[in-house]
């Protein structure tokens, strides 16, 4: 199905919750969110990982389309987590003997070093967005670690400078970009958390980064960046550190949380060419948002971005989440962009 030409299209940001017969939650969450390997979380032998893998993508594709999901992603169901995946498979990082980062959270994070130039050996995620759009009646997305997030979640023992290591990771993201877009993926995301968390290393070359790796990609493109996962953080500020400066971005669209950390819209003011996927369920919350919630989320959204760029989307982290209560969350969100579309007549 093509990209959804109606007013307030739905999505997620990427991830959905993989069942319990496919991860150990317990183990996952001792991790938080990994950086290196973290195999002990799955509950399936290596020899039958990939047919669970599998299953476990059509039981979520198949739960976002009946749910009204407009535009769906695999759930994430091959990944640790929404970056190792991806940055653990190129060359040029050692990821077995660690080093380590401090975090966001201000402690100490076992990373992979880099210890040569970084390329992209081949295909990482490309099968993994065929088979989506395989499997998928609706429109399809899939997701990659952005260049200047990967640069901040690695020890340096190679470049002469992050910004040099940015430039490398946008080079490798950016090939596989064009071979994902082979494969018929309607939109493709990069996930940038680090340009909040690390604004003024991105101030000097996270715009930069994104470009390189954005170039010369067609279709919608995203750039997300959020507060932390819902499920792990709490108190989050009400604005971002890093966000009018993505208006020089090459991504067509910009997704950010808003629910939960109760944003200041005002912000979007300042990104008025780009399509803003809002957050508008608050995934730090157990309680399930109304179609009602939802709808006044989104009204907000539109005094400040026209309706034809407003996408309704959940806050980040939806992973973390018990499978029902994350159905139920999505559904309020699709019955409460219909009420929106049918205030404004499309």
């Amino acid at each position: 199905m093509p990209y959804p030409t109606h007013l307030i299209p739905t999505t997620v940001v990427g991830s959905y919750p993989q069942p319990d017969w496919l991860i150990d939650h317990g183990a996952l969450e001792k991790h938080g969110v990994p950086r290196v390997h973290a195999h002990e979380i799955w509950r399936i032998s290596p020899y039958h990982l990939k047919e669970a893998q599998d299953d476990a993508t059509i039981l979520a594709i198949g739960e976002m389309e009946r749910i009204g999901i407009d535009i769906v992603s695999d759930g994430e169901m091959r990944r640790e987590s929404y970056s190792n995946y991806f940055s653990l498979a190129l060359e040029g990082i050692d990821s077995e003997r660690l080093g380590a980062v401090i975090g966001a959270n201000g402690r100490s994070t076992p990373v992979a070093r880099v210890t040569g130039k970084i390329r992209r050996r081949g295909k990482v995620e490309v099968d993994d967005a065929a088979f989506l759009v395989k499997h998928a009646t609706h429109a399809t997305k899939i997701t990659l670690p952005g260049p200047f997030t990967m640069s901040q979640q690695v020890q340096n023992e190679f470049y002469k400078d992050e910004a040099e290591l940015a430039m490398d990771y946008a080079d490798a993201v950016n090939a596989e970009l064009r071979d994902l877009k082979a494969t018929g993926v309607d939109v493709v995301q990069l996930d940038e958390p680090w340009v909040r968390a690390a604004p003024d290393k991105a101030a000097g070359y996270g715009v930069a980064a994104i470009n390189r790796a954005l170039a010369g990609i067609d279709g919608p493109t995203v750039v997300h960046i959020c507060l932390g996962y819902g499920h792990l953080v709490r108190n989050k500020p009400s604005g971002y550190a890093f966000l009018p400066q993505l208006a020089d971005s090459l991504a067509s669209q910009i997704s950010l949380e808003a629910a939960q950390p109760h944003l200041d819209l005002g912000v979007l003011a300042e990104l008025s060419q780009k399509t803003i996927l809002l957050g508008v369920l608050d995934l730090g919350n157990a309680e399930v948002e109304t179609a009602a919630d939802v709808a006044a989320r989104l009204r907000a959204g539109l005094a400040f971005v026209a309706p034809e760029r407003l996408v309704a989307a959940p806050d980040c982290g939806m992973k973390y989440l018990p499978r029902q209560r994350a159905a139920a969350k999505l559904k309020a969100m699709v019955d409460g962009a219909a009420i929106v579309r049918r205030e404004l007549g499309g």
